[in-house]
């Protein structure tokens, strides 16, 4: 497994990492420990030394999963969780120092840690961003030392430029894809020219992009990709990047048809993204020990060709941008 290095934290991190909101398990079912043990284990055989989590995933046991893991073994993990999506309601408003205090000494009990590696502000509302009150809370965690960074994770690229403006943020996560590629324009270079690190999330686009989905497709009825298409309970670019459906299909098929079916189409998807050198590292979500493993293998593939560069960005253009680009 390759590494890089994640921003300003210098963390050396593996470059596919893993994300575990659906840690375990498929989106709308339970955790399962035992199944949640076996997919941390099998990243950890991998080379992966970088987890993220939060505090809101599967009712914070995901937290209290990757804590019970990283114990087991004897290799420098580095876990990064997130904080203030319990905010009910999740307004600016209800964003205080006090309660995001609160979010942080919990996740510390609940992964059983001195001090969080990283801790990311969880998707807060845009105006939050121009709050230095609530960063400035962060520098005091910090020097009690109960954290050691920040970052934040974010829905929109200019959310992301306004957080770079705060020097102690220092790393950003973001949904980066094929089907998303707005954040390489503006952000990427401004977040290389600071030294902040780049977390990439959603990159297979909920499944979309793994190829294994058809227009017939039916999801659990609790799983995010079929009660959020339309973005009724959180943003809808965190369910298929925000592309309709149908659309995302017809796109896959096309991609398909242009790099040949013999290729690995999550391994292309993972490739694509790390061809960009200023993206510190890729979480994928995995829902078994052979998912992590297929993840994994992906940072052992040569870069994608030119032509194939161009047939994607060809099939973004024509089919995806419309949807998605300006939105996010």
């Amino acid at each position: 497994m390759k590494q890089r290095t994640l921003g300003k934290t210098g963390f050396e991190i593996s470059e596919i990492s893993l994300g575990t909101w659906q840690l375990g398990g498929k989106w709308g079912q339970g955790l399962d420990p035992d199944s949640a043990q076996k997919t941390l284990q099998k990243a950890f055989d991998n080379g992966v030394n970088f987890i993220d989590t939060a505090d809101v995933y599967k009712d914070t046991e995901s937290e209290i999963e990757v804590g019970k893991a990283i114990k087991k073994t004897s290799e420098r993990i580095y876990v990064a969780t997130k904080c203030g999506r319990q905010i009910d309601p999740h307004t600016n408003e209800n964003y205080t120092p006090e309660a995001l205090r609160g979010y942080v000494e919990d996740s510390l009990k609940r992964l059983d840690v001195e001090a969080l590696d990283l801790v990311q502000l969880h998707c807060p509302p845009t105006e939050v961003y121009y709050r230095p009150e609530i960063f400035e809370e962060f520098d005091n965690l910090k020097e009690e030392g109960k954290i050691l960074n920040l970052g934040v994770s974010i829905e929109k690229v200019e959310e992301g430029l306004k957080a770079i403006e705060y020097d102690n943020v220092t790393t950003i996560q973001v949904i980066y894809n094929m089907f998303r590629q707005r954040p390489h324009e503006e952000l990427f270079p401004k977040a290389a020219e600071n030294n902040v690190g780049i977390i990439v999330r959603v990159p297979l686009a909920s499944g979309l992009l793994t190829g294994k989905f058809s227009k017939d497709t039916t999801f659990d009825k609790q799983d995010h990709r079929n009660f959020n298409r339309e973005g009724k309970f959180f943003d809808v670019g965190e369910t298929f990047s925000g592309i309709p459906y149908e659309t995302g299909i017809e796109a896959v098929d096309r991609l398909k048809d242009a790099v040949g079916e013999e290729t690995n189409l999550v391994h292309l998807a993972l490739r694509w993204i790390l061809m960009r050198d200023e993206v510190s590292v890729v979480i994928p979500g995995a829902s078994s020990d052979q998912h992590v493993k297929s993840n994994c293998d992906a940072s052992e593939t040569p870069p994608i060709l030119e032509e194939t560069m161009s047939k994607i960005d060809e099939i973004y253009q024509d089919m995806i941008k419309p949807h998605v680009h300006q939105r996010w």
